[in-house]
């Protein structure tokens, strides 16, 4: 092991392991992450979160197909024992305790969440997968992605609040649908969007500093990218590597839209780009979100040759598309179409992994004043630094700190 892994190595375990460093980024504005207590409002009568269809990109997703049990996706559904949580099971099957992973993962932190929030009352599964044809015909009950939820004291001036808890535990859908329950549904488990990392693809765009423009796929070290400081002042940014560099890989990339600019980004699920819920010209009330849980009506930061400003958006779908890149550049962000967007994904703090990257950009910067640049020869995959980060953060952070799907950075 050569000087310089070892010391990314001893400042990488300094930097996570440094209780600073898990709380917030450096400076103000996007690249801060600041933990605090949220006053958590209940949800009306008939409100749905997000606040779109539950079959579409931005919630759910669309069903796929109803699974009985001589299904070969009947495997697929896991019974959930949690004795924290009270399963009806009216038909005494054990139908209502079968459900997708996503879906037992989010009912089982769900559950933690009621008896914190009402102590001595729990969680109760009214219903559950459906064998039984009791909804309507595309219902994602059919598919174990679905549940109606009560208290178990069925008090129900409990609702509205547990309805924004099942928002908290990272339900795809919440809707308080009835007097009676709450319904919460999730993504598919086999949902391609679930399968990617984090990347741009290689025809994506940036501007250098010389005004002429270059796609992703041929960025050299040493190159100056445009970006937006945390003032939104337009800056040039030195591109260092890739921190993901799959020239052949076809991946799902959700894509971003926007009309006033017209703006068209594509990234993949759990890239970080920055999101303001209302109109804004600050920056610093942008969040870093990933694209996966972006939703029409907010708005995203764009930038052109001469000006920045806030953008709404208007659409977003999913495409496939050759080429998957990361790139790392000295200020962790990048104007990509002219849309801003953090250089990292998969966690959930853009400022925790500008700390993080640190040492590494350390290492590229010194390599360049002693005229050690490496040469423009990139590994396929994702860079080793970058794998080494997500194995100790798996150890050292929450599972809520990654993205909900649970993907690497890649």
């Amino acid at each position: 092991m050569g000087p310089w892994t070892s010391l990314l190595l001893v400042s990488a375990w300094a930097l996570l392991l440094c209780p600073g460093a898990l709380g917030c980024g450096p400076g103000r504005g996007y690249g801060s992450r600041r933990r605090h207590n949220r006053k958590l409002t209940p949800l009306s009568y008939k409100q749905f979160i997000p606040n779109v269809a539950e079959k579409t990109l931005g919630a759910s997703g669309k069903s796929e197909s109803k699974i009985n049990r001589n299904a070969s996706r009947f495997k697929d559904l896991i019974p959930n024992y949690n004795p924290d949580i009270i399963f009806k099971d009216e038909e005494k099957s054990g139908a209502d305790r079968l459900m997708t992973q996503r879906c037992k993962d989010k009912l089982n932190a769900l559950a933690i969440s009621v008896m914190n929030q009402w102590p001595g009352v729990r969680l109760r599964v009214t219903e559950g997968w459906d064998e039984d044809g009791h909804h309507s015909v595309q219902s994602l009950h059919y598919e174990g992605r679905a549940v109606d939820i009560t208290t178990s004291d069925r008090d129900r001036s409990k609702y509205g609040m547990l309805a924004r808890l099942a928002v908290e535990a990272g339900f795809d859908w919440v809707y308080y649908e009835s007097k009676a329950h709450i319904h919460c549904s999730v993504k598919s488990d086999h949902s391609m969007a679930a399968k990617t990392g984090g990347c741009f693809p290689g025809n994506a765009s940036v501007l250098l500093e010389d005004g002429r423009r270059k796609k992703v796929s041929e960025l050299q070290p040493g190159d100056r990218v445009q970006t937006v400081d945390q003032e939104g002042q337009i800056i040039f940014s030195t591109f260092m590597t890739f921190l993901d560099h799959e020239p052949e890989a076809v991946k799902i990339f959700h894509v971003l839209e926007t009309q006033d600019p017209p703006r068209r980004l594509l990234l993949t699920a759990a890239h970080l780009v920055f999101v303001a819920d209302n109109f804004t010209s600050d920056l610093g009330r942008f969040r870093p979100t990933f694209a996966s849980e972006v939703r029409v009506g907010q708005y995203v930061y764009t930038a052109d040759d001469t000006a920045q400003r806030p953008a709404r958006v208007t659409g977003i779908s999913l495409q496939a598309d050759v080429g998957a890149y990361a790139p790392l550049t000295q200020h962790g962000t990048l104007v990509v179409n002219g849309m801003l967007a953090s250089c990292f994904a998969a966690i959930e703090g853009h400022g925790l992994a500008q700390l993080a990257f640190a040492p590494l950009r350390l290492c590229y910067r010194l390599a360049s004043i002693f005229g050690q640049s490496s040469p423009a020869v990139y590994q396929e995959g994702m860079h080793w630094y970058s794998q080494l980060l997500h194995r100790l953060g798996r150890l050292l952070l929450s599972p809520k700190d990654f993205h909900p799907w649970g993907v690497a950075q890649g």
